[in-house]
């Protein structure tokens, strides 16, 4: 999930703070140190589908996709370090650290090969990740992918510094829930967990720790685009994107439309497939998760 930060405002330093655990629906574990991380494992196929969430979410971002595809496939969504419930901590959060984490997650785990879906952030991670480590990637699946939309230093300063910690700590719930439905084209109220889920991340005692993490991605986002590397993808490689994305292309930047954006990145992946999912936002596995479910599994199963 990208962020367009708006609406800030004080938090009620009289009000009385529970505190807040996340649920994602399925039992968690974890692996590794420093960072540990935490992940979903469920679904007992022969083959590993490997979930990655994007900026600001976390694995249970994908509670609509696991259930289905877990009847064919054993399916891990991992909370990135400094997301959900992994360690977070003084680590550089860049595109490079994150693909290297998953490395050593997927090593620990002892699987040797397995097919790679990644969203906006997530997305951006994964091709990083099938660039450095080719021959352990089956299948590629790129959701609403950051790293492909092209910007210029100017842009890219402005884009790294926009975005603080503090501001951040101060978004009201207003403003909170203004962000989660720009994520989306045809809001309903079944997703109103998200907005809960954010809210409640303000109670919790990593929060400034998880603020430091998303600012830091962003500058790692932008540090290491992708756009001209996507030439290299090597693996069979899926991008899907709502039609009605209102975070990618940026609007500030790019008078551009996403099937542009993405029709320019799947051009320069030699074998790369485009689909479009009309009337969906960027959390188009969410909005439209049956539709999604349905053309991951036909692609992996082609």
């Amino acid at each position: 999930m990208l962020i367009n930060y708006s609406h800030s405002a004080q938090t009620n330093k009289n009000h009385i703070i529970k505190p807040y655990i996340l649920d994602y629906g399925f039992s968690t574990k974890t692996i590794l140190n420093d960072p540990f991380i935490s992940y979903i494992d469920t679904g007992k196929g022969n083959n590993t589908i490997l979930l990655l969430h994007g900026l600001g979410s976390n694995a249970g971002f994908w509670r609509y996709n696991i259930p289905e595809l877990a009847k064919k496939y054993r399916v891990i969504a991992i909370d990135l370090p400094g997301y959900g419930t992994s360690q977070k901590g003084n680590y550089s959060y860049s595109m490079t650290f994150f693909s290297d984490e998953i490395k050593k997650v997927i090593d620990k785990l002892n699987i040797k090969k397995f097919d790679l879906v990644g969203h906006s952030m997530g997305g951006q991670i994964a091709i990083t990740f099938a660039l450095k480590y080719p021959n352990k990637i089956h299948k590629l699946i790129l959701i609403s992918p950051a790293g492909i939309e092209l910007f210029n230093k100017t842009q890219s300063n402005i884009l790294a510094n926009f975005l603080t910690v503090d501001a951040i700590k101060s978004l009201d719930e207003k403003g909170i829930e203004y962000n989660i439905k720009n994520n989306f084209y045809n809001w309903k109220p079944k997703f109103s967990w998200l907005i809960k889920e954010r809210t409640g991340l303000k109670r919790t005692d990593d929060f400034n720790e998880y603020a430091t993490a998303v600012t830091k991605s962003i500058k790692g986002m932008l540090a290491e685009p992708t756009s001209k590397k996507l030439k290299d993808l090597s693996v069979p490689t899926l991008i899907i994107f709502g039609t009605k994305d209102n975070l990618i292309p940026n609007k500030y930047f790019h008078n551009l439309k996403p099937a542009d954006i993405f029709s320019i990145g799947a051009q320069q992946i030699k074998n790369c497939k485009l689909q479009p999912v009309k009337n969906a936002g960027h959390l188009v596995y969410i909005e439209k998760a049956e539709e999604v479910n349905k053309i991951i599994l036909k692609f992996l199963n082609n």
